[in-house]
């Protein structure tokens, strides 16, 4: 298995610690996180995004893989919490050391 990029290992850490502000601080400021299609844009979007549906949430993640495709980095997740529970794949770009894209397919 691939190693995960820092900034996606502080923050699926930071969603397993319950810590907000750790959370959208592994993401660039014109950041974008599409879940299931949905987008949200910048931090602040990122920030609402994850009190509703991701810490907020109880939301945990456990990696069951990790696959690195040039910039990509497509994690497959066990997901737990108040929200939607199974499997799912993240795709993570990274640029300057943080998350650039986050998405979230079912």
């Amino acid at each position: 298995m691939a190693e995960l990029p820092a900034p996606v290992a502080a923050a699926i850490d930071a969603t397993n610690r319950g810590d907000s502000e750790a959370f959208v601080a592994a993401f660039a400021a014109d950041a974008v996180l599409s879940d299931w299609g949905k987008e949200f844009a910048g931090r602040e979007a990122i920030r609402d995004w994850d009190r509703s549906d991701n810490i907020g949430r109880g939301a945990h993640f456990e990696v069951l893989g990790v696959e690195q495709e040039g910039g990509l980095c497509r994690v497959a997740v066990e997901v737990s919490g108040g929200g939607f529970n199974g499997t799912s794949e993240f795709a993570f770009r990274v640029a300057d050391g943080l998350i650039a894209r986050f998405e979230i397919t079912p």
